[in-house]
């Protein structure tokens, strides 16, 4: 008996939380739906990224991003910290590893709300280790109306941004989920059970 808790005891020590990767075309809802996953279910922490881009009108550091100029992203390359690092529009965005190997060794599930071509890069790295869910608007309209609705773009940034998510969408079959955010609570709902799905996976 003694030996199978200690059995028990060590199994429950060597568990690790699971990654979930979420990418979606700017204005889809991709932060808004991890933020209510962070706040609304035990076990779920956001990994906040890293980037060189302007602090945006109601942002917080910390709380949104963590704003650093370019030669300090170049630095954070040079000495590896991140877990996948990409360039849009010519500003960086990174994933911090340590926090993410922090909260995955306490078995704390961990969501990272990255575009494509980050998503890409820790598919090819980690594979099946991580769970992979896309972010759709209803329509491309809907995602136009969405962008201007934000007025934190230009009329130039919202049509390169738009001809960008034609070209993310492409990427869909490389993900594992997909959930149309037509409407937040019922996009959040999928989200969650998305989540306890993989949690409830046998490995």
């Amino acid at each position: 008996m003694n030996n199978n808790n200690n059995n028990n005891n060590n199994n429950n020590n060597n568990k690790r939380g699971r990654l979930f990767v979420v990418s979606a075309p700017s204005g889809a809802g991709k932060t808004t739906l991890c933020e209510y996953l962070a706040s609304n279910v035990p076990g779920v922490v956001r990994s906040i990224s890293v980037t060189t881009r302007p602090m945006r009108a109601g942002e917080k550091e910390g709380r949104d991003y963590f704003y650093v100029n370019k030669a300090q992203f170049l630095k954070k390359i040079k000495n590896k910290e991140f877990l996948e690092y990409a360039e849009v529009f010519g500003q960086y965005y990174g994933t911090p590893a340590a926090f993410v190997e922090l909260n995955l060794r306490a078995n704390k599930d961990v969501i990272l709300a990255i575009d494509v071509q980050g998503a890409m890069k820790i598919k090819k790295k980690l594979g099946k280790n991580a769970v992979f869910v896309f972010i759709l608007p209803p329509l491309l309209t809907a995602l136009k109306k969405r962008l201007m609705g934000r007025k934190t773009d230009s009329i130039k940034q919202i049509k390169q941004r738009l001809a960008l998510a034609k070209k993310e969408l492409s990427y869909l079959n490389c993900y594992d989920y997909k959930v149309i955010n037509d409407d937040v609570k019922t996009a959040s709902a999928e989200l969650k059970s998305i989540i306890i799905a993989a949690r409830c996976r046998i490995k």
